[in-house]
């Protein structure tokens, strides 16, 4: 068994393909039209073959006040490995990302939290 597809709520899915093409350089794998909404997924650029990230709109029952309340209590919806989380953190600065905060080294994991623009935190991880 193995992880295929995960999903990250997006208030707005072109917008979200923007962030998460432009800013964090995934890739656009799927893009099929659903009516008012679209199957849309991105991957790694560096493992097109691999995980797919879903960007769902948070329509669906409870969705808006899941991921609201995540936000207002600073919870990431999910984590992405890094190389360099410092060097990710500049980058992402420069681009005009909004981080809660420098990153932080926890034992051998340094992490960073920014705003993906479309109503969540997400995570980077280094693992030393």
């Amino acid at each position: 068994m193995k992880i295929v597809l995960c999903s990250v709520m997006v208030e707005e899915q072109q917008k979200a393909l923007e962030f998460y093409t432009e800013i964090l350089g995934f890739v656009k794998k799927e893009d099929i039209p659903m009516g008012a909404f679209r199957w849309l997924t991105v991957v790694s650029a560096d493992a097109p073959d691999g995980v797919q990230l879903l960007l769902e709109p948070n329509v669906g029952p409870g969705a808006k006040t899941f991921q609201e309340t995540l936000f207002a209590a600073g919870v990431p919806l999910t984590s992405f490995a890094v190389e360099d989380v410092q060097a990710e953190y500049q980058r992402m600065t420069a681009l005009g990302v909004k981080f809660h905060g420098e990153p932080r080294t926890m034992g051998p994991v340094t992490l960073a939290i920014f705003e993906d623009g479309c109503g969540n935190l997400i995570q980077l991880a280094q693992q030393s």
